[in-house]
Parts: structure tokens; sequence; C-alpha cells
């Protein structure tokens, strides 16, 4: 048996294909002047392998890519051909908890957005509904002095 199997390994097919890519949407930040700017971006984005479409914002200095791509391979495409890229660092204004944290609020952000930080919620020594549960709990004896 065991020639049998020395055998069966060099008649086995074994696939060297890499799997593919999920399909996926890269935004970026990208600053464009021009009409001539903006070709430049979308030609170079457009040429490489996997990406099914590009759209280009330059009123919002926006690059959307979607396709099977590997964002950093698309940064490093658009830095190649000189321009100032970095991934997009904005969110819509409507999904943050409070947008006037420290660092969240940019005035270069397009309308509607703001950038993108990590928040907290507000916390205090004792958050006030946890305050009101305790005054009137049964666990604690002096809890209601009204009564």
């Amino acid at each position: 048996m065991g020639a049998l199997d020395y055998l069966s390994n060099f008649c086995t097919v074994t696939s060297t294909r890499s799997k593919r890519k999920a399909m996926q949407t890269v935004d970026i930040k990208v600053k464009m002047d021009c009409d001539g700017c903006e070709r430049r971006v979308k030609n170079a984005v457009t040429t490489m392998r996997g990406v099914k479409s590009v759209e280009v914002n330059r009123k919002q200095s926006r690059v959307t890519v979607s396709g099977y791509v590997d964002p950093n391979k698309v940064l490093k495409k658009v830095k190649s051909i000189g321009k100032r890229a970095e991934f997009w660092p904005y969110i819509p204004y409507n999904l943050v908890h409070y947008p006037y944290v420290s660092q969240a609020y940019d005035k270069k952000a397009p309308a509607g957005y703001v950038r993108n930080v990590a928040q907290t919620a507000p916390t205090g020594p004792n958050p006030p509904e946890e305050r009101f549960t305790y005054l009137f709990s049964d666990d604690n004896p002096n809890a209601c002095s009204i009564m």
C-alpha cells in the first residue's frame, strides 16, 4: 500500500490558484484641482486588475473604487501618480452619537460629514439613570426619605 500512496501523490492534481479577493468598496480622499487630475486618477485606478467601477467626486475630493481589489494597493496606485491620498476619514453626520467631540468636527469635511474618531459616552461619577434607580431600590433602607 505504501507504493500506491506514493504513486497517487504524482497523479493528484492540486490547484495552485490563490483565493479570489472579496468584493469590496474602497473610498479614498485625493486632492484634485482640475479635470486633468480627475482623469489621471480615474485612468490609473481603472487599469488595475479586479476593478469593476470607479466614481470620482472632485467636489468632495473623493474616489470610490468597487471590485475585487486590495485597499492598500489602490491607495498605493493613486499615490504613485503623484497625488496626496489617504483613506476616506469621514462618516455621515447622522451616524455619530456626539459629533462635536474633540477632533471629530473638521472644517475641511464635506457637508454632512464629520471625521471618524473613537467616541465614548459621557460618563460621570454616577450617570443619572443609576442614581435614580439607586434612590428607590429595596436594597437601600434609607433610599426613600420622603416616606
